[in-house]
């Protein structure tokens, strides 16, 4: 009989709790920014898609916290509840070759608690030059190699990634080789430099 004179409040408690949490944990906000993007960049705003009052920003103490103690990547203008750039993101730094960039912060209101999860799609830019390994490539080529020989050339890496990265190769014209160019398991490309014509080590052109 003790236990069913306590059930009920102890219940009433419990709910209490969950109803807690669920008011004070609420929707997600997500954005999409360029990596590089200047600080001061208004990303959104929050009162708008929140759909609340801009006064109510400032006057329940509006704070953007990192969730994981890190960098600080955007902030809250508590005037007019726009969500602007803190910190300029190097997409490559914080990502390295991942495909999807995350930036996750705490929207934090008080008076009553509300905790909205800020989200950051860092999207990459064509801010990187493919480079080889080596500046300058050497082969030593017979002057009796067969035509159709082939040579490859060291893969030339890009820290960009999707449409940004090494797409092809190409070469100047040249009456002597051509090129091919060769997809890699891991999603890359090399290339491969094919004899065409015979080499004449005393044929010289000249021109004018």
């Amino acid at each position: 009989m003790e236990l069913g004179l306590f059930s009920v409040p102890f219940f009433t408690y419990f709910v209490a709790l969950i109803l807690f949490a669920l008011r004070a944990l609420c929707a997600d906000l997500s954005y999409n920014i360029d990596e590089e993007t200047k600080r001061q960049y208004v990303i959104g705003n929050i009162a708008k898609d929140l759909r609340m009052d801009v006064k109510k920003i400032s006057a329940r103490k509006a704070r953007i916290d990192s969730e994981d103690s890190s960098k600080r990547y955007c902030d809250i203008n508590l005037n007019t509840g726009d969500l602007i750039v803190a910190e300029t993101i190097d997409r490559e730094e914080l990502c390295g070759s991942r495909m999807s960039c995350i930036v996750s912060n705490e929207l934090v209101l008080e008076n009553p608690l509300e905790v909205h999860r800020i989200i950051l799609q860092i999207q990459d830019i064509n801010d990187n030059a493919p480079r080889f390994p080596n500046e300058r490539i050497i082969f030593e080529i017979r002057e009796s190699a067969d035509k159709g020989k082939r040579f490859r050339l060291d893969e030339a890496h890009d820290s960009d990634i999707g449409h940004n990265a090494v797409r092809g190769y190409s070469l100047e014209k040249n009456e002597n080789f051509d090129l091919t160019v060769h997809d890699t398991a891991d999603g890359g490309k090399y290339a491969e430099l094919v004899l065409e014509k015979e080499l004449d080590r005393e044929q010289q052109k000249v021109s004018e």
